[in-house]
C-alpha cells in the first residue's frame, strides 16, 4: 500500500510538472516504466492522455508509406524482412515510377493521410544518378499538392544530399535510431548507431523535419527504452514513430516473444511524458500486438498513426482505423503546421538549378 501511495505521489508530481512545461528526470521515467500493478498502469495511461490532450488537442496526425524500392537490402538489421541476408517471402522490385507514387498519394489522401513517405530498401543514398532519380520522383509528388512529400531512404552520406532532398520538396524524413545505443550492435552490424545520428543531424541542418523513433520488443530492457526516449529528446526530433516487433519468418527475430499489450501501452505513455510536445506515432506491429486494445494507444498518449499498409505487411482497413479515431472523439483531419505549399518547392528548385 505504501509503495502504491508513493507511485501515485510521483505520478501526480511529474504529471503536473510536465503539464506546466517542465521535464521529468531519467530516474523518474525508469520508475514510471517499471510500474507493475494494473491499477497503477491505468492511472499512468490516464495521465499521459491528459498530457496528450493538453499539448496536441483532439487532432490525430495520419501518414502513409509506399515501398518504392523493395528487398535486397545489403544491411543485416535482424528485424527486417527486406534484408538480403535472410530468406523471407518479402517482395523485391526496383525503384517504381513516379506515376505509381502519385496514385498512392491519391489513395493516401482519400484515407485522410496528410503525408506519403517514399521508402527505399537500400543502405542509404549519396550523390549520383540514384539521387537524381529519387529527387525527380519527390519533386512530382511535392508539386502535385496531394499530400505532404516525405521520404525514408536510409543513411544520408553528406550534407549536400540532405540539401538536395530539401530542394526537391521533402518536408519530413524518417530515419529511426531503432533502439538504445548500447543495444544497437545486437540489432545491426553493417552500420552503426552513430551513422543514424549523423543522418538525423544532416536532416536538421537542411531544415527537413525529422521522424525518428524505433522498434520495441527486440530483446531490449525497459532501461533501453527510456534511454532511446531521452536520446530522441536530445536530438529534438519532430515525430516519434513507435513500432512493435512483428516477427517475420526467416529473420533472426522470427521467434522473439511479443510484448504484452499493457507493456506496450505503458511504454507509449512514458514516451508521452518524456516528449510531451512531439507527435508520437504508433506504427508497425500495432495490429498484431495490441489487437483489440488498439484504441487505447491514443488514450496512452499517442497523437498519430500510420494508415494503410506497411512495407511488407498489411495494415488494418483504413475505414476501421478512421472509425476507431472518430469513436474516441478524436479528429483525423489534422490541420497543423505540416501543410506544404507546392509553390515553395518550385521556388527552391528554381533557385538550386
Amino acid at each position: 500500500m505504501q509503495q502504491a501511495r508513493e507511485f501515485q505521489h510521483l505520478l501526480d508530481a511529474v504529471g503536473q510538472r510536465v503539464l506546466n512545461g517542465g521535464d521529468l528526470s531519467f530516474e523518474e521515467a525508469l520508475v514510471l516504466i517499471g510500474v507493475e500493478e494494473r491499477a497503477d498502469i491505468l492511472d499512468l495511461l490516464a495521465r499521459a492522455n491528459r498530457i496528450r490532450e493538453h499539448f496536441k488537442g483532439n487532432k490525430i496526425h495520419l501518414c502513409s508509406i509506399i515501398n518504392a524500392k523493395a528487398g535486397a537490402c545489403p544491411e543485416d538489421c535482424k528485424f527486417c524482412a527486406q534484408s538480403a541476408a535472410y530468406e523471407t517471402a518479402s517482395p523485391r522490385h526496383a525503384l517504381i515510377e513516379p506515376e505509381a507514387v502519385l496514385r498512392a498519394a491519391t489513395e493516401a489522401k482519400a484515407n485522410h493521410a496528410q503525408a506519403l513517405a517514399i521508402v527505399a530498401a537500400w543502405r542509404g543514398i549519396g550523390e549520383g544518378p540514384r539521387l537524381d532519380e529519387i529527387c525527380r520522383c519527390i519533386e512530382q509528388l511535392a508539386r502535385s499538392g496531394t499530400v505532404r512529400a516525405d521520404a525514408s531512404l536510409g543513411i544520408i552520406e553528406s550534407q549536400r544530399v540532405a540539401d538536395r532532398l530539401k530542394a526537391a520538396g521533402v518536408v519530413c524524413y524518417n530515419h529511426n535510431l531503432e533502439t538504445a545505443r548500447d543495444h544497437f550492435p545486437n540489432i545491426c552490424t553493417t552500420h552503426t548507431y552513430d551513422d543514424r545520428v549523423r543522418t538525423v543531424r544532416y536532416l536538421k541542418n537542411a531544415g527537413i523535419r525529422v521522424c525518428c523513433g524505433g522498434i520495441f520488443g527486440m530483446g531490449e530492457t525497459r532501461r533501453h527504452r527510456v534511454e532511446m526516449a531521452f536520446a530522441l529528446k536530445e536530438l529534438d526530433v519532430d515525430i516519434v514513430p513507435m513500432n512493435f516487433l512483428n516477427p517475420i519468418p526467416g529473420t533472426p527475430f522470427e521467434r522473439m516473444p511479443p510484448l504484452p499489450p499493457l507493456e506496450i501501452l505503458k511504454t507509449i505513455a512514458v514516451y508521452r511524458f518524456v516528449l510531451p510536445r512531439k507527435e508520437i506515432l504508433v506504427a508497425g506491429g500495432r495490429e498484431v500486438n495490441l489487437r483489440d486494445l488498439q484504441p487505447m494507444m491514443f488514450l496512452a498518449g499517442a497523437s498519430a498513426t500510420m494508415i494503410g499498409n506497411y512495407l511488407t505487411t498489411t495494415g488494418q482497413d483504413p475505414k476501421k482505423d478512421l472509425q476507431m479515431i472518430q469513436d474516441l472523439g478524436l479528429d483525423p483531419d489534422w490541420d497543423g503546421h505540416w501543410e506544404h505549399d507546392p509553390r515553395e518547392t518550385e521556388a527552391v528548385i528554381s533557385a538550386s538549378v
